[in-house]
């Protein structure tokens, strides 16, 4: 998968080589992912600009830490032929205030919750959801847990053995 990112509203940093990084441990434990026919947009951007976005596309009148917008549905992900032309996957947006906020309130550096809310963002992307079951949310977590622990991130929802 290709990432298109921009970085707007971020301090300085390594911001786009963390996003790569994300995306290919995500795509290690979803292989839908893999596929290099597909694209996303990854903003790394303000509170303001996700609140925005989060007013005009959701109806939430408030800044989130990521907003997902897929553009494949997931059947339509996993019969995606490795050949063929270029496919937008979706676009995924962080707000810059609440990551750094959420991120010092867990304890955590910016980067590492930043790799988390974009592994997320990407399983969201790839059609998994955690908000209609806590089976659905769980397997959910489960991805994200195998995919972070490829980065040497810690489980972020706490120990589970």
């Amino acid at each position: 998968m290709e990432l298109d990112i921009d970085i707007d509203g971020w301090p300085g940093g390594e911001w786009a080589a963390l996003a790569e990084r994300a995306q290919e441990a995500t795509a290690a434990v979803e292989p839908a992912l893999a596929n290099a026919r597909l694209s996303a947009s990854l903003l790394f951007t303000s509170d303001a600009e996700v609140h925005q976005l989060n007013k005009e596309w959701r109806g939430k009148d408030k800044p989130t830490n990521v907003l997902s917008f897929p553009m494949l549905e997931r059947a339509d992900l996993l019969d995606l032929a490795p050949e063929g032309p270029p496919e937008m996957l979706g676009d995924l947006a962080l707000a810059f205030g609440t990551c750094q906020r959420e991120a010092a309130e867990k304890g955590i550096s910016l980067e590492d919750h930043a790799a988390h809310l974009i592994v997320h963002g990407l399983f969201h992307l790839a059609g998994h959801d955690h908000v209609d079951s806590d089976e659905q949310a769980e397997a959910m977590e489960a991805l994200e847990i195998a995919a972070l622990a490829k980065l040497g991130i810690a489980d972020p929802y706490g120990d589970r053995n």
